[in-house]
């Protein structure tokens, strides 16, 4: 299993945003760009015939979160794994995306948002 750390520590885009399109899009690209370059820096393999992702997310505090509000950035996640060349597309007969986990909030730590790859045939 590959674990890569997108960086952030809050959400960056939700279901529920209301922000302009213009600025949605430039997140979308920045998350996508940034697990393009973290799968390349990580050496996760590539040509793969399928991989499972998982997207996680610790909050800085603990509330009432829907885990499908972030689904935006699972799938800009996934678009930047397949430039990475780790399967050709994000179909289902190459990749499972699983719905995001919410881990509850750890005191004294910052919030955190991570991917976890499976590389093989989902189980």
């Amino acid at each position: 299993m590959h674990t890569l750390d997108l960086g952030y520590d809050s959400v960056p885009l939700s279901m529920n945003s209301r922000m302009h399109w213009g600025k949605s899009s430039r997140i979308t690209k920045q998350i996508r760009t940034t697990a393009w370059l973290l799968a390349r820096q990580a050496k996760v393999p590539t040509n793969c015939d399928h991989v499972t992702v998982c997207l996680h997310y610790r909050p800085k505090v603990n509330r009432r979160r829907d885990s499908d509000n972030l689904m935006p950035v699972l799938k800009a996640a996934c678009d930047g794994l397949v430039d990475a060349g780790l399967v050709a597309d994000d179909t289902p007969d190459q990749m499972t995306k699983q719905m995001p986990v919410i881990h509850p909030a750890e005191k004294g730590r910052d919030g955190a948002l991570w991917l976890t790859i499976t590389i093989g045939d989902p189980q």
